[in-house]
């Protein structure tokens, strides 16, 4: 059995943002974001605790309405019901025992939001088969999902997402809680999938570092706006300080990128010499 997806079609690109704002109780939580993903880029949305990463997925998924600008995903406007996207949350609570095995969570994402007749039963246990294999996730199928490890768990969450076979995935801290070998894994995972099956990936993380094996380009929000391009282009002092509004420092220990705040003065409540969570 192959341990691949089925291919993607190719375009010049699968999400585009235009001038994304969004104000909530008179607070600006985003403002003028731009950015475009290509198919088979691996993108990290990197920002601190409170930048806009969630708002912003929440946006790109259409459960929030934009006071300005346009996203399209595939070449549509956006609707909850795009299939276009498939979605892993920050946060799914999975009780130990509750009665629903791992490909029994996988299943759940092949009919959810489709119209029409369901797949035969081969042809959806044939297609859970593929994807809990695509996923790594064979040895633990029939397992109860509330019993796995948070590496295993992230890797039935993420066979849920794509076996409705969207062309972008977007993933809300899937690494958070993850110990250091589940997260590399996980990394290692999505950017497989991401460069052989062309499924662009966007995930959102504080933390920049486990990302920097397969990122294609990262998109950094902090204060609402936004700056977007390769690592190298983005994650520099000059860039940064533009995007904080104030001065920050890049600086690249043991392999490890940490962004932290300058000298004073310094604004945003943030003290001299403050790791900026982003590393």
């Amino acid at each position: 059995m192959s341990s691949q997806l089925p291919p993607q079609a190719a375009g010049t690109e699968i999400l585009a943002a235009n001038g994304v704002g969004v104000t909530l109780s008179g607070r600006t939580i985003l403002e003028d974001v731009s950015f475009a993903i290509a198919p088979g880029e691996f993108t990290g949305l990197i920002g601190p605790n409170g930048a806009g990463k969630t708002t912003l997925l929440r946006v790109l998924l259409g459960l929030q309405r934009p006071d300005s600008g346009t996203v399209l995903v595939g070449g549509r406007p956006l609707s909850r019901h795009n299939r276009a996207a498939g979605y892993v949350p920050q946060k799914v609570l999975l009780e130990p025992d509750l009665p629903l095995r791992a490909r029994d969570l996988v299943a759940l994402g092949i009919d959810g939001n489709r119209p029409g007749i369901p797949l035969r039963s081969r042809k959806r246990a044939e297609a859970v088969r593929e994807m809990l294999h695509a996923v790594g996730a064979e040895s633990f199928a029939d397992a109860r999902v509330g019993e796995l490890s948070g590496g295993e768990q992230q890797r039935v969450l993420i066979a849920h997402a794509l076996i409705g076979r969207p062309r972008l995935l977007l993933l809300d801290e899937p690494l958070a809680n993850l110990d250091i070998r589940s997260s590399q894994e996980i990394v290692g995972l999505l950017g497989r999938i991401a460069a052989e099956q062309q499924i662009a990936v966007l995930l959102s993380a504080h933390d920049i570092n486990p990302l920097l094996p397969v990122m294609d380009r990262v998109i950094y929000l902090a204060g609402g706006r936004v700056a977007s391009g390769t690592t190298e282009e983005v994650i520099r002092t000059d860039v940064l300080s533009r995007l904080y509004g104030y001065h920050v420092d890049v600086l690249h220990v043991h392999g490890r990128i940490l962004v932290v705040a300058g000298p004073p003065p310094v604004a945003a409540g943030h003290s001299a010499g403050e790791a900026l969570q982003v590393g």
